[in-house]
Parts: structure tokens; C-alpha cells; sequence
């Protein structure tokens, strides 16, 4: 327990200097406004933002990148209660209640009660993080290459299985990325393979580039395509009494604690994050509640715990990452590819080797959840405001932004060619209804997978069992089976088919 608050205090001592709250201030609110506007999501966000990393000290980096993401579960809400518009894919649950309470004329305690709830649940997330994460690294030192190839595969394979739509195309996915990650230069001989003599292809494919055309440029396309307009119903009555009432309190409490409970379980999990925890949440609280007919009508529960398990979620996903520096989701890997740009490899050997960028990143979770609740309830009116500005002005400025970034990462105008020809890549993912995450997953791990592959092989002279053998590496192929047998089983293939469509 000593040993814990010490490092806490070492966290808080990072978190709190005064550059570091800037960036965890700008984290936030970037992240809030970003969930605000809806059709640019914290994914798309942060692979555009990789290149302005580049240049900042590791720890502020991360801090910041860290507040986009958590910050983007809070504005996803606001949009959902006000306008009846998820600005997050895991606030979609939110519009249920949330809309409804505030035509009901109370968006005040709807938005006041998602603002506590999520930062509840983010000071409990992270204590979470700070009591699990130093044990599970301690594991995760024992590991050899076959235990972190058996771990990949069970991490890949875990997010096909909770990835949308058919599990087909998330597999394919997952080998496409596996196999876009194989360009480059071969480690061990050295010799240029799969880049088709181009010279811009011998370090293999940016990673920037490629997340930034599938996430970022392809939701533009789409949302261009579709017509997203401002011509939506904006919430432009004055939002008043953002404190929720003592009866609202009550009904909530439970809802609050069963969120967090339930974010932080799933957002371990492979595939897991905000919007897995949001859904899961708001389901368990329809059966457990009294008034379930309530619910879709503007019942204070529905608002309360998927915006709890969110917040809860998107935070308790950067437990995997910062200990066995696996991507749980695709801005986990986004993550991944910040610490790679910064010259840290992740992994459990970061909490011994740069113990003040682990904690501090810790402690400006619980001081940027802090911001958020501060900040956010006095700045609805302007969220509002921004909903009312026409898409056509908007995305012309992203890309400009986009494409400089890129370009100012290598001077290269190849990097910007390359990102518009993954913009295409995932425009056509987009109308295949091939989910681009596990590309993305696939893409990071795929060179770290054949790494500890040919460690391992080497290690055992080329005997393949040695996976079999060492029990964590048999324990987790075993549960990846166990994983891949459940999903082909035709009644869970339904119920899993059942769970997405509603």
C-alpha cells in the first residue's frame, strides 16, 4: 500500500506540472469537442493528431492523446441528450433516455447526472488502473516470446469475435492487417520484402498514413455521401438546473455503480472500450430495474450507467496497453503507434524503466476526469453553438490539417499520397461493411507477432510444441479456441447477430 501511494504521488508530482495540465487541459477539450461534432470520432482524431506528438516531450503526449479519448466519451453524451445525435459511437445508448428526459424539460439533471456519473466512475477506473496494473506487469515480466505470441493471437482473436457484423470479414480483416504489416525490411536477414521495388516502402508502410486514411479521411468521404448537413433539430431552449435533485441521486446511485462495474470488467477485454461497456451496461440495468417500462421514456437510469460504463471502459482499456502492451481496441493502438513514434517500447518494462510517463499518465486521468466535470456543464451553451455550424465549412479544415500533418512527419509528399490512397481502402471497407478496427489491431501486432513467432522457434530449435507446453502460453491458446468454438456455434452466432443489429 506504501509502495502505491508512493507512486501516486510520483504521478500526481508529472500530472500536476503546470506544462502537463495544459496539455491534459487541451486533451479534454479537444476530446469534449470532437465527441460534440458528430462523424469525427476520437479514433479518427487521434491518427490525425500522431504527427503534432512527434514534437512533444513523451509524457505530455500521451497525457494528451489519453484526454482526447476520455474526453470524447463526455461530448459524445452532450450531442446525444441535447439533439438526439450520438456524437460517439458509445453514446448511441444515451439518445434512448437522454433525448426523451430533455423534451421533457429536463436536459438539465439528464447532462448533470452523465457529467458525475462518468467522473465516478473515471476516479474509480483509474484506482482500478493504479491496484491492477503494477501486479499484472510483474506477470507479464515472466513472459517469454511464445507466452506474448499466444497472448496476440488471443487478443486478435478476441476482437473479431466482439467486432460488428460478420465474423468473415473481421477475420479477413485481421490477416490483411497481419499481412500489411509484413512490408518492410525483414529483421533477421535484413533483405527488402513484399514492397514491390519502391524505395518509400523498405521501412514499411506509416503507420499514421494508414490510420489516418481508414479512420479519418473515410469518415469524411461517408459523411459527405450521406449529406451530413446542419439541417437537424438543434436544443437551442436554455439548458437550466444541471444539478440533479436528491431523488435523482437515489435513482441513480445504483445505476452509477453498476456502470462502473461493468466498464471496468469490459473495457480489459480484447475488442472491449467504451462502447461494448455502454451497451452492456444499459442492457443489465433494463433487467435489473423496478421500472423497466421507464426505459426509452426518460428514465434517469438509462442516462446514468451506460455514460458510468463508458467513461469506466475507455479507461480501464489502457490496462492491457500499459502492461503487456497490447491494444485492446483501435485507439489503444493509436497509442501503441504514439509510444512507438516516441522511441518507448510498450510493455511491462515501461513501468520499471519510465515509471513517472506510467504514473503520471495515471494521475492526469483523475485530474482530466476532474476538468471534465468542471469545465463541461458551463460550456453546454457553446457545444450547442458549434452543432449549428454547417459540415461543408468544417471538413475542408480537417483535411488541410490532416494532410500537413502528414506531410510534415518525412517531408514526403508519398506519406500524403499513400493516406489518400487508404482513404479510398476504407471508404471501400465502409460499403463492403468491413469493420476497419481489426485491420488496424492486425496491422500493429502483426510485426510484433512474427517477431516472438521466430524468437520462440528459435529458442526451441524449430519444435512448434513449445507453445503447448509453457501452461500461460497452453491457458491462453486454449481460450482462444475456447473463444473461436463458442462464436461458431450456431445459437451464439445468433444471439451475437441479435445483440448487434439492436
Amino acid at each position: 500500500m506504501e509502495g502505491l501511494i508512493a507512486n501516486l504521488a510520483l504521478g500526481f508530482g508529472v500530472a500536476l506540472s503546470f506544462q502537463n495540465i495544459l496539455y491534459c487541459l487541451g486533451g479534454v477539450m479537444l476530446g469534449t469537442l470532437i465527441g460534440v461534432l458528430p462523424g469525427i470520432g476520437p479514433v479518427a482524431t487521434l491518427a490525425m493528431l500522431l504527427p503534432v506528438t512527434f514534437t512533444l516531450p513523451p509524457v505530455s503526449a500521451l497525457i494528451m492523446l489519453a484526454g482526447i479519448y476520455y474526453g470524447a466519451q463526455y461530448g459524445g453524451s452532450t450531442t446525444a441528450i441535447l439533439v438526439n445525435l450520438p456524437g460517439e459511437a458509445s453514446s448511441v445508448v444515451t439518445c434512448l433516455d437522454g433525448y426523451q428526459m430533455a423534451r421533457q424539460g429536463r436536459a438539465g439533471a439528464a447532462l448533470g447526472i452523465a457529467a458525475i456519473g462518468s467522473f465516478i466512475a473515471g476516479t474509480f477506473a483509474t484506482l482500478v488502473i493504479a491496484l491492477f496494473a503494477p501486479p499484472l506487469a510483474e506477470v507479464a515480466l515472466k513472459f517469454g516470446p511464445a507466452e506474448y505470441f499466444s497472448l496476440m493471437v488471443l487478443g486478435l482473436v478476441g476482437a473479431t469475435v466482439l467486432a460488428h457484423g460478420s465474423l468473415i470479414k473481421a477475420i479477413a480483416m485481421v490477416l490483411l492487417g497481419l499481412l500489411l504489416g509484413l512490408v518492410g525490411t525483414d529483421v533477421n536477414s535484413g533483405v527488402a520484402r513484399f514492397n514491390f521495388g519502391i524505395p518509400e516502402l523498405s521501412d514499411g508502410i506509416g503507420f499514421i498514413g494508414v490510420a489516418m486514411g481508414i479512420f479519418g479521411f473515410a469518415e469524411i468521404i461517408n459523411n459527405l455521401e450521406q449529406g451530413a448537413t446542419g439541417k437537424r433539430e438543434v436544443f437551442t431552449k436554455k439548458v437550466s438546473g444541471l444539478l440533479p435533485t436528491l431523488q435523482d441521486f437515489k435513482d441513480s446511485a445504483g445505476s452509477i455503480v453498476r456502470g462502473m462495474l461493468v466498464g471496468s470488467s469490459l473495457g480489459i477485454l480484447p475488442g472491449g472500450g467504451a462502447l461494448l461497456s455502454s451497451f452492456a451496461a444499459y442492457t443489465l440495468e433494463k433487467k435489473v430495474s423496478k421500472n423497466s417500462a421507464n426505459f426509452g421514456k426518460g428514465a434517469i437510469q438509462g442516462v446514468a450507467a451506460p455514460e458510468a460504463a463508458n467513461n469506466a471502459g475507455a479507461q480501464a482499456s489502457f490496462i492491457p496497453l500499459l502492461t503487456l502492451g497490447i491494444p485492446s481496441n483501435p485507439v489503444m493502438a493509436l497509442m501503441i503507434g504514439a509510444m512507438m513514434i516516441q522511441g518507448i517500447a510498450p510493455g511491462p518494462q515501461v513501468m520499471t524503466e519510465r515509471a513517472e510517463l506510467f504514473w503520471g499518465m495515471i494521475a492526469s486521468m483523475w485530474v482530466g476526469n476532474l476538468m471534465l466535470v468542471v469545465l463541461n456543464l458551463p460550456l453546454i451553451g457553446l457545444w450547442i453553438k458549434l452543432l449549428t455550424v454547417p459540415y461543408r465549412f468544417l471538413y475542408p479544415a480537417i483535411m488541410l490539417f490532416c494532410c500537413v500533418g502528414i506531410y510534415s512527419l518525412s517531408n514526403s509528399p508519398w506519406d500524403v499520397l499513400l493516406t489518400g490512397l487508404w482513404a479510398v481502402g476504407g471508404y471501400v471497407f465502409m460499403k463492403l461493411e468491413c469493420e476497419p478496427a481489426p485491420l488496424i489491431l492486425g496491422f500493429i501486432l502483426g510485426p510484433l507477432m512474427e517477431e516472438n513467432l521466430r524468437r520462440a522457434m528459435l529458442l526451441s530449435r524449430g519444435d512448434p510444441i513449445v507453445f503447448f507446453t509453457r501452461p500461460i502460453s497452453a491457458t491462453m491458446l486454449g481460450i482462444t479456441l475456447f473463444l473461436l468454438f463458442i462464436v461458431i456455434a450456431p445459437a451464439v452466432r445468433k444471439k451475437r447477430e441479435e445483440a448487434f443489429v439492436e
